[in-house]
């Protein structure tokens, strides 16, 4: 998909926009169209929309421009984005033994 999304971007010459600045701002401002969906939303009806269709679509749709421009700027960068996922989980096992107490609200991807 890294490959696929910079063959995109390189046949519209956007690669000189495509800087790690440049990608970070656009990752968030896609972040930030998925969370305006839920803006209002109950916990119960934030948790029922992927039952209708049009707000099914338009998650999926900024889904999918959040998951791209996190690819695009990790293949800027060089980061291997599935090792860094695993070593997140790892060192996050490390600070969160499943063995260990659980409180309500405590949860953190720091």
């Amino acid at each position: 998909m890294q490959r696929r999304l910079a063959d995109f971007a390189a046949a519209r010459g956007w690669e000189p926009y495509h800087t790690p600045k440049n990608l970070a701002v656009a990752l968030s401002v896609e972040a930030s169209e998925l969370v305006e969906i839920f803006q209002w939303l109950t916990p119960e009806q934030s948790a029922k929309v992927m039952e209708e269709p049009e707000s099914a679509h338009r998650v999926a749709d900024e889904v999918a421009d959040v998951l791209a421009y996190l690819l695009q700027f990790c293949e800027v960068l060089g980061v291997d984005v599935l090792d860094a996922l695993a070593a997140k989980i790892e060192r996050n096992e490390l600070r969160f033994p499943a063995a260990g107490p659980t409180a309500p609200n405590c949860h953190s991807s720091e």
